[in-house]
């Protein structure tokens, strides 16, 4: 089978030189890693590479940014793996992945273990990665277990190539995207199973930089999952909740923040989405908008 790993990355040029030279260890290095970035300014690449690199450049935004590289790799590969920027992933992954693909020909989508999750905390650096890889090694190894999801976490998820085909990532989620990966990943269950697999491991550090504001981000919060619940692609059931938790956490929160967290900015954008959404407005994209100055006669205002 051959691999390719697609990196969409903005403004972590220091962490995806690391990240590729990190890529070198796998015990079944990629086939190629295409990089896809807004420009030549948010990548460092390493001096040596053992494997090919491909570059990828065009407009910003994670839905966008993942829809270049596949366009780029589309028809040569077997096996299409996302990686975050800043996900860490086990010496072995990728041997693993290629493994789970040939001996269940029935699975379409693959995600691992996530053994530490810095994006529920003020986020982790690279030794935190190590030591909690290092952790997870010398630990017995755990009963092998596949787990059958809605949709896939987008830091590290792994598709059957040859069941994309024309599907791509929805650019209506703009910027952060939030949710683009179960949008995605959901549409795939009707060509085969979405699975975890608990011994395909890695680390996400959940780095801060790079991502939007939080008003933006509170916006998208509530919007982008009541416009995946119209477009079909995310139930009730599952974003009900999910809004509710976030817009709990952030209440609650906004009273003492995380220094990390901007929780009264997401307040805020949930609210306004929530006015949004009681009116009838369900666009994604309004959060382009947020934060601009309005001039009088400006029908967007």
């Amino acid at each position: 089978m051959k691999l390719v790993v697609i990196i969409a990355t903005l403004g972590r040029g220091s962490q995806l030189c690391r990240l590729l030279s990190h890529l070198q260890r796998q015990t079944q290095p990629p086939d190629e890693v295409v990089v896809s970035a807004p420009d030549a300014t948010h990548v460092e690449l390493p001096e040596t590479i053992s494997f090919p690199v491909s570059l990828v450049f065009g407009k910003k935004g994670s839905c966008v940014q993942r829809n270049s590289a596949l366009d780029h790799a589309s028809g040569r590969f077997d096996v299409v793996t996302f990686f975050d920027d800043d996900f860490v992933p086990a010496d072995d992954y990728l041997e693993r992945v290629k493994r789970a693909f040939e001996e269940h020909v029935d699975w379409a989508v693959v995600m691992g273990r996530v053994v530490k999750d810095g994006a529920v905390n003020a986020g982790l650096d690279w030794h935190d990665a190590m030591l909690a890889l290092r952790q997870s090694e010398q630990e017995p190894p755990p009963q092998p277990e596949v787990v059958h999801h809605l949709g896939a976490y987008g830091c590290n998820m792994s598709i059957r190539a040859a069941k994309i085909g024309k599907l791509r990532f929805d650019e209506r989620l703009v910027l952060y995207g939030w949710q683009e990966d179960i949008d995605f990943t959901s549409q795939l269950r009707s060509c085969g199973r979405v699975v975890a697999v608990n011994t395909i491991r890695g680390i996400h550090l959940g780095i801060k930089t790079g991502r939007v504001s939080g008003e933006r981000f509170g916006y998208s919060q509530i919007v982008n999952p009541v416009y995946l619940i119209k477009k079909g692609t995310m139930p009730a059931t599952f974003a009900l909740p999910l809004m509710a938790r976030n817009v709990a956490a952030n209440l609650v929160r906004s009273v003492r923040p995380e220094s990390y967290i901007d929780r009264r900015g997401r307040l805020r954008g949930n609210i306004l989405a929530m006015l949004h959404v009681l009116t009838g407005r369900i666009e994604p994209e309004y959060v382009l908008d947020m934060g601009r100055i309005r001039h009088p006669g400006d029908p967007r205002a």
